[in-house]
């Protein structure tokens, strides 16, 4: 393993407090009831200036504020966290900063002092603009209040907005998924998330599946027709679930995809930081319950940390890169992983004969059928790394971001 230079550096901030819990969830959120806003802030640049041997000399290219609901906390206490992280950070002139926000748990009027404080990028959770599939997810909002939290968010000066959609939804017939995208293309937003709606364990729809859920024929269609009317609407699909209008890719999302390296601050937060003087890469974790890690007390919040060996980069490498439409330039590969590109040609090759990916002059990238069938693609680099990694990378639910 050799370094050329360290991959480009992000960070992630993770707020872990939600309104509600949501049915379906599996992230590191927990249900507020008294936010804690200025200790919270104080244990976000304790970690920060913790990790700071880590990154000397590196620019911060993105930051990513994920949930939970950041926006619950106060454009005050926004404008607070940014003044800290100005004051430790050397941040890149043009740099993405983007912040999660949910309809029905957001007081739109701090829109305008987030925008402020440097969040030039905002991501709505929406889900859905039916509110009868909004009330089955458990959601807290309306399908009016997502269209009111829109427009405070254009109005606040926010021209790079992103939706989340799910599709996949109990009873949600072809019909009705195709009028969600509409309506969001209707509003003209840069950037749309559209996923399905899967049941994770540890969740409430676990114990308790909610029935009616479409069939696979069902959920692909509904998927092909969507991206269908999206193409066509000129959003760009750029990974198996994001979709923009030209030049409006999430670059923090972007940077995890490339296998960049990122930071990661709040309760539960991962990161991946590339040691390149030392030919190391490493991985960290937070400790994850909010109550614990304000009880640290100003003590290291780290609870784990693991050193990635040739296999585990082979496997986090793929499983990221993979899930982008174009894949990715072959040099690529070294430069963030220090590997040459023959410690997986093997299992490359292998793909190449099942149809699922194109092995290019300088690149490789998945086929229409690797896309479709992108978890059979990814499980042929799972022996390329330990069990342990398996389970440790699986846990990691940040890629979900958006």
């Amino acid at each position: 393993m050799a370094f050329s230079s360290n991959p480009p550096l992000g960070l992630y901030i993770h707020l872990p407090w939600c309104e509600k819990k949501c049915p379906y969830c599996d992230f590191n959120s927990h249900q507020a009831s008294d936010l804690p806003e200025q200790e919270y802030i104080k244990a976000l640049l304790h970690d920060l200036e913790q990790d700071l041997p880590l990154i000397w000399g590196r620019s911060i290219e993105s930051i990513f504020i994920g949930g939970g609901t950041p926006s619950l906390f106060s454009g005050t206490a926004i404008e607070q966290l940014f003044s800290g992280l100005r004051a430790l950070l050397k941040l890149n002139p043009g740099i993405e900063i983007t912040m999660e926000s949910n309809p029905g748990s957001a007081d739109t009027t701090n829109f305008q002092a987030y925008r402020e404080s440097g969040v030039n990028r905002l991501s709505i959770g929406v889900q859905s603009f039916n509110d009868e599939f909004l009330t089955s997810l458990g959601r807290v909002h309306s399908s009016e209040l997502a269209l009111q939290a829109f427009e405070a968010a254009r109005a606040a000066g926010f021209d790079n907005i992103n939706i989340d959609l799910m599709y996949g939804l109990p009873a949600q017939s072809l019909k009705q998924t195709l009028a969600d995208v509409q309506q969001a293309i209707d509003l003209g937003v840069e950037h749309i998330s559209h996923y399905q709606l899967t049941i994770e364990p540890n969740t409430l729809f676990h114990h308790a599946p909610p029935a009616q859920m479409p069939d696979d024929d069902l959920s692909w269609e509904q998927q092909c027709q969507s991206q269908s009317m999206l193409a066509k609407a000129g959003y760009q699909q750029y990974e198996i679930s994001a979709y923009s209008r030209v030049n409006r890719q999430c670059q923090h999302n972007l940077n995890y995809w490339h296998f960049g390296d990122y930071l990661g601050i709040g309760a539960g937060a991962h990161g991946k930081i590339t040691l390149g003087g030392e030919n190391r890469v490493i991985r960290r974790v937070r400790q994850r319950q909010p109550q614990a890690y304000l009880q640290n007390e100003g003590r290291d919040t780290i609870v784990s940390e693991k050193e990635l060996d040739t296999a585990d980069l082979v496997f986090e490498f793929m499983l990221n890169s993979l899930r982008l439409n174009q894949g990715f330039e072959s040099k690529l590969f070294s430069e963030n992983t220090g590997l040459s590109l023959n410690e997986v040609l093997p299992t490359l090759q292998a793909a190449s004969e099942k149809g699922l990916i194109d092995i290019g002059p300088t690149g490789i990238c998945p086929t229409a059928r690797g896309f479709r069938f992108l978890n059979d693609l990814q499980s042929m680099f799972l022996e390329h790394t330990s069990p342990q990694n398996q389970a440790f990378f699986s846990s990691d639910k940040e890629f979900m971001h958006s």
